[in-house]
């Protein structure tokens, strides 16, 4: 429920707006004097404020300044008499959303409030589709025909007819599991409200407490100004928490607290605020040996575990290669205005045989840079990268020959784990956090093992 403001020293006025506003289904709180209503925005969750420029003695002006500077999102409309329509409009510049003359009708009022929060509304969607990849907001379709591919399907439309209960999507990078998170999203009631994801291995523990439940103003050296969280912003819809399995125990604690209470603490705050949101988490590790490392609590792992979906990996799906292959080419087709029609059989074969480390992420980006350098209209062998066209299954194990006095077990899984690992380096240009992913192990272990092993 909206919360609003009316700062205006004439209670007749107050009183009147908030009947009429309360009638509409609105929280409508009171001010008369400047400082009381500075006090109520730091203290409450307001989301509009109607104010009089006209306050006796006060400044309107100077008020809607230090209104802005406490929060620079908070939507403002001034109220002003007959005479003072140009000291209106200079509010306007400083950032109010609109005005309203005095003597108002009650039908203006809900019209311009109504209007009000609509563009707060739309303001904080499109904050969220910028934080995410807008390639995922076109409801891109799961492609492939494979038995595992057609069991996600059917638990992504079960599970979304049921939009209050948490999900946990397991599988290796790049398989698509914010794909199959945003898939849920959209089929259930609450697509209409935000979808916001974050990943919670791309930032520091106070940086990540802050982004997911917010700040008030002065609970850190740099926090200038309240901060609404992202379980706040994802209010009625969804929050999609990957690599959960990164996130530090402290945090930990904290969001098991949120999926139990459904309530949350601002940094710095004193007060909860209710919550109503679907979060779905997503991982790439192993969360049973989380749990015996102790690096992942098990009461929040079964919190999050309500509704658990795994995403194969790509090489487990073979069937699905020349599906994915073909919708990649139709659209970057459209991209890059080239003519793919096609794949030819002896390129088909290389795809289906080859391991495919880096999933669907890694086909698509092949896929891509074809069309960029090739034209079509058919998808040949010498289009492929070397590491297709030069793989066989073999070279992923090597063969001991032992009776022939060759090395022995620890020397050669010590080869294999070293050509393993270069193999997750190439495919990622070098880049150890994204290797880290692909092996599915932590980053600071890839790189103890890359020293052990030689690699740089």
């Amino acid at each position: 429920m909206e919360k609003i403001l009316i700062i205006d020293d004439e209670e007749f006025i107050r009183e009147n707006v908030q009947r009429v506003l309360n009638e509409d289904g609105y929280t409508v709180l009171g001010a008369a004097a400047a400082h009381q209503a500075l006090e109520m925005v730091m203290e409450e969750d307001v989301d509009l404020v109607l104010l009089d420029l006209n306050l006796g003695t006060e400044d309107g002006i100077q008020v809607l300044k230090d209104l802005k500077r406490i929060d620079q999102d908070l939507l403002v409309i001034i109220i002003t008499g007959f005479g003072s329509v140009e000291t209106a409009v200079e509010a306007l510049k400083l950032g109010a959303f609109d005005y309203i003359k005095k003597p108002f009708k009650a039908d203006a009022l809900r019209v311009i409030v109504r209007l009000a929060l609509q563009t707060q509304t739309l303001k904080r969607e499109v904050r969220n589709l910028r934080r995410g990849d807008l390639e995922f907001f076109k409801k891109v379709p799961l492609v492939g025909a494979s038995p595992a591919l057609n069991h996600i399907t059917h638990q992504i439309g079960e599970i979304a007819r049921h939009p209050a209960s948490t999900v946990l999507i397991t599988g290796e990078s790049g398989t698509g599991k914010e794909l199959v998170a945003r898939g849920i999203h959209h089929l259930s009631d609450r697509q209409e409200a935000p979808f916001i994801g974050i990943n919670c291995a791309s930032m520091p523990v106070a940086l990540l407490e802050s982004e997911l439940f917010g700040h008030e103003k002065g609970a850190f050296t740099d926090a200038a100004r309240r901060k609404p969280g992202l379980f706040e912003e994802a209010n009625k819809g969804t929050i999609f928490l990957d690599e959960v399995g990164e996130m530090d125990p402290a945090i930990q604690a904290k969001l098991l607290r949120v999926l139990e209470e459904r309530k949350i603490r601002r940094v710095g705050g004193v007060k909860t605020i209710d919550i109503d949101v679907r979060v779905i988490a997503a991982t790439n590790r192993d969360m049973m040996q989380a749990i015996r490392e102790k690096s992942f609590r098990e009461d929040l792992y079964y919190r999050l575990n309500v509704f658990p979906i795994h995403i194969p990996p790509l090489r487990e799906r073979r069937e699905d290669i020349p599906l994915l292959v073909m919708y990649y080419l139709e659209r970057y087709n459209r991209t890059f205005s080239r003519n793919f029609q096609e794949i030819s059989p002896d390129a088909l074969d290389l795809l289906r045989n080859y391991a495919w480390p880096g999933n669907i992420r890694e086909l698509r980006n092949m896929i891509e840079r074809i069309c960029i350098m090739y034209r079509g209209p058919v998808l040949l062998p010498a289009y492929l990268p070397a590491e297709i066209t030069n793989f066989s299954g073999g070279d992923m194990i090597p063969t001991p020959d032992i009776l022939n006095g060759g090395r022995g077990l620890d020397e050669l899984m010590e080869d294999f784990e070293r050509r393993l690992i270069q193999m997750a380096l190439n495919q990622t240009n070098g880049n150890v956090l994204q290797a880290a992913q692909l092996l599915n192990i932590p980053r600071g272990t890839l790189r103890y093992r890359m020293t052990r092993l030689g690699l740089s």
